[in-house]
């Protein structure tokens, strides 16, 4: 099962600066990223710029959008980073998510709905595209060195 970590932003993070001991939590990191790697689980992960960098669409009926610019408010309803996993169950994929190298902030975790949520609500050849994504995922992962 697939699992996204989110990461929640901070006042720091919105304004686009790194903690002060970022050399170091970014070799903590890296090392945490080649560990999730190693063991097969980690799929995809980035840092993400502030919300000022960003755009949010809003829809109001099909084809009706307004686009509103960054920043937005409540930094705690915002993301500044996230992790794709697959792990066999919550607890193993809780157990990483307790070893990121942070010594403040949040990390949530939330798993994906799979294809096979989606059997008899969606036609054969929709669920094998989602599938072949699925599959597609995990072959662009990125690979441990042997």
């Amino acid at each position: 099962m697939r699992y996204l970590m989110i990461v929640k932003a901070t006042e720091m993070s919105e304004r686009g600066e790194f903690p002060p001991d970022a050399e170091k939590l970014f070799a903590e990191m890296a090392e945490f990223n080649n560990e999730m790697i190693a063991a097969g689980i980690m799929l995809d992960g980035a840092g993400l710029q502030p919300s000022s960098a960003g755009k949010r669409i809003a829809f109001k009926g099909r084809g009706n959008t307004t686009v509103t610019d960054g920043p937005f408010a409540e930094t705690k309803e915002l993301i500044s980073g996230f992790w794709v996993i697959e792990c066999k169950d919550m607890d193993e994929a809780l157990s990483w998510a307790r070893r990121v190298p942070f010594e403040d902030g949040e990390v949530e975790l939330r798993p994906y709905h799979e294809p096979e949520a989606f059997e008899g609500l969606v036609s054969d050849e929709v669920m094998a595209q989602e599938k072949e994504w699925r599959d597609a995922q995990r072959e662009r992962a990125p690979k441990a060195e042997a």
